[in-house]
Order: structure tokens, then sequence, then C-alpha cells
């Protein structure tokens, strides 16, 4: 049940973050000239953040006792409820798949490399990782999601120059004490439990090429025009024909990603204030009205009810399904502050006892907020109808309420 919950919640959000990714994909690709990588790099935030203010929980409102929620029972329903299960299991078994497989591809990528210690590296840069060489590299790299390993072509001292060198190991360094290949598993995890949604993916691949552009601005700074020269041939040299995939390592990318890094070379230092002033208001004004549309009227009308987190379907008596018998139960209940049912007790059934067992094994299940105090004597009437059709019977006199 918790596993058919969190599924069904997470589809809930697809549209907020399909929304949020599309804007972000947006604006990598057609912002950074006047924003800048770094700015649109810090503007991922705004994704979690978002989707937290729009989850923001209300406080549960009073139940007058003359309110009653009403749910309506089809023998069908239990087989849909099943189907349901089903689809939460397929996605937790391919979610598990994902995240097995990207650990193994991980782990065999930095085997295969057959990492050689480098002990004599004369080089005035240090960096706070050990360094290694590999024959089975092109280009250089970080590796290692908490120790951080400098991995180097092991041709590296005849592919660059000294001063090409210290650009380079600058630009790792750089990896290293961001802790950048961290950061990069934690954006992967969510990237796979969104695995169905295609924009995930092409937000991930944004923000792997953010967090270079970024790189190169922080090593480029205050640097002369013949070092952007310099470090702008290294990357063309560098360019990689690996893909980022499932790896949480850091590398110099693929040769689109190149052009992109050295347009943004180029365009440096050409951004605008103004936009960015605009963007964070647009970006305020939207968690803005998400937190207002999570918070509760302030008025309460007699339409307000509570509704549950948790709602298991009766199960259809099989009996009165063949006889073709259709009634409604009105229970009343208590709510306890974890949020649980107790205290259930029929108040009136029509047909008498046919209806009465399948609707209090349901709803002890049932499960709501949690509250400081809880509630009492809430009441709920559970429609049993061979069809959607059959008119609704009113046990009791009630105020409809919205479901």
């Amino acid at each position: 049940m918790v596993i058919q919950t969190g599924f069904n919640w997470l589809i809930e959000q697809q549209l907020l973050l399909s929304i949020l990714f599309c804007g972000f994909i947006l604006l990598e690709r057609f912002g950074l000239k006047i924003l800048g990588a770094r700015f649109v790099y810090k503007l991922a935030w705004l994704l979690p953040a978002a989707l937290v203010i729009a989850n923001l929980p209300n406080a549960i409102k009073p139940l007058q006792n003359s309110n009653i929620s009403h749910y309506l029972i089809t023998p069908n329903q239990p087989f849909t409820h099943e189907m349901g299960i089903s689809w939460a299991l397929m996605y937790v078994l391919i979610t598990a798949g994902l995240l097995i497989a990207s650990f193994i591809t991980h782990t065999r990528f930095v085997k295969s490399l057959q990492l050689t210690e480098l002990t004599h590296f004369n080089h005035t840069l240090t960096t706070s990782a050990k360094t290694y060489i590999s024959q089975h590299v092109a280009t250089p790299m970080v590796v290692g999601i908490l120790n951080s390993k400098l991995v180097l072509p092991s041709n590296y001292n005849t592919q660059f120059d000294r001063a090409t060198l210290a650009l380079i190991l600058e630009h790792e360094n750089v990896h290293i004490k961001r802790k950048d290949n961290l950061t990069n598993a934690f954006m992967l995890l969510p990237t796979i439990l969104l695995w169905f949604n295609p924009l995930a993916w092409f937000c991930y691949a944004s923000m792997r090429r953010l967090q270079e552009l970024t790189c190169d601005e922080r090593v480029l700074a205050n640097k002369t025009t013949h070092q952007h020269i310099l470090y702008s041939k290294a990357l063309v040299n560098c360019a990689a024909a690996t893909p980022a995939g499932l790896m949480a390592y850091s590398h110099y990318g693929d040769k689109k990603t190149m052009l992109q890094r050295l347009t943004n070379i180029k365009h440096s230092g050409n951004h605008s204030r103004f936009a960015k002033g605009g963007l964070l208001l647009i970006a305020a004004s939207m968690l803005s009205g998400l937190a207002i549309a999570k918070q509760p009227q302030a008025e309460i009308t007699k339409e307000d009810h509570i509704s549950p987190t948790i709602r298991i379907e009766p199960v259809y008596p099989a009996q009165a399904a063949k006889q073709g018998i259709s009634g409604s139960v009105v229970l009343k209940y208590d709510i306890a502050a974890n949020g649980r049912t107790k205290n259930i007790s029929v108040i009136q059934s029509k047909p008498s006892d046919v209806f009465d067992k399948s609707a209090k094994e349901a709803l002890a299940k049932w499960e709501y907020k949690m509250s400081e105090a809880g509630f009492n004597d809430v009441l709920v009437q559970l429609d049993f109808a061979i069809n959607s059709e059959v008119a609704n019977t009113d046990l009791i006199e009630r105020i409809k309420v919205s479901h």
C-alpha cells in the first residue's frame, strides 16, 4: 500500500515537474548568453524547492458532523485497484533495475581503467585528490563518488604542454573541490526515479553541461586572452565520444558539448543583470503562487470535508453481485492523531447486514493526514451498486459534498 501511495503521488507531480524541466532546459539552451552558466546552474535549486512548496501539507480542517463523505463501490473496482498495484510494482522493479545497472556500470568502468598511481608528478599545481594514469582514457577526468581520483591519459606529457596542462589540472581541481561527482550522483538518483519522463533525462543532461560550463568560467576568471585560447584548444583536443549515460564521473563531454563550451567562453562576461533580476522575480512569483495555491481557505463552508490519503475499496460481496443487489452503508468512526481510523460502527445499512462487514473491513484500512488531536464522529456513506448508473440512496439527511 505504501508503494501504491508513493507511485500515485509521483504520477500526480508529473505536470509540475515537466513544466519545470522544460523551463530549465530552455534556459540552458537559449539563455546562457544573457544569464551566464553559473546563474542558470544555481536555478536548478528551484526544481526541488517548487516540488516541496507545491506539496506543503494543508492543515486538516475541522469536520462538522452534519457533513458526510460519499463513495461509490461497484463489483469491478477491486480488480481496478489490483491493476494499480501491478503498475506500481512494475515501476519499482524497473527503477531497482536501473539503480543496479547504474552501480554496475560505474564500478565496471572504474575497474576497466586499470589505474596506476602517479607518485612523481612534477607540476606546480597540487590537487586534493590522488593522481592516477591510465592507458584506457583519452582525456583527463575525475572518478569516484566519495573519494575523488584524478585520472590522466598515460601520454599526458606529450599530449599537453605545461601551460595547457596547468589549465586542465585547474579545471579538474574545481571538480574535486566542489565534489561534482557526488553532486552528479544526487542528480542521477531522482532522474532514475523519473525514468518514465524523458524530460527528466534531458534536464539531467542540461545540468551536466552546465556543470562543465561553470567549471570553465571559474578556471578562466582573471585569465589572459592567450590563456583563453590555450584552454579552448585543449577543449577541442579533449573532445570525447563517451556519453554521460548512467555515469556520475566528471569528464570533458562530447563534441556537441565542446561547441557549447567554446561558445560560452567567447560570450563570457556579457550577462544582463536586468534579465537575471526579471527571471528571479518570475521564479519568486511562481513559488509564491504554488504556496498560496496550497493554503487552506480562510472560510470553512458546509461542503468542506476530510479526504483520506489512503482509501481501500471495499470488496463487493460475491453473493450480492450474483443476485444483482445494491445498497448503502453509513459508518461512524474516529480519526486518531496518526491518521488511522478507529471505533468504527454501522449507523444504518440497507439492506441490513449485506454490505456491513465489507464496509467495516475496508474502512479500518483507510488513512488520513496526521493532526494534533484527531477527529471524532466522522461519517461516511458507502454506496454499493452493480453499476455506476444506480441512483444513490441517502440513508440519513445530509449535505452533499463533492468528491
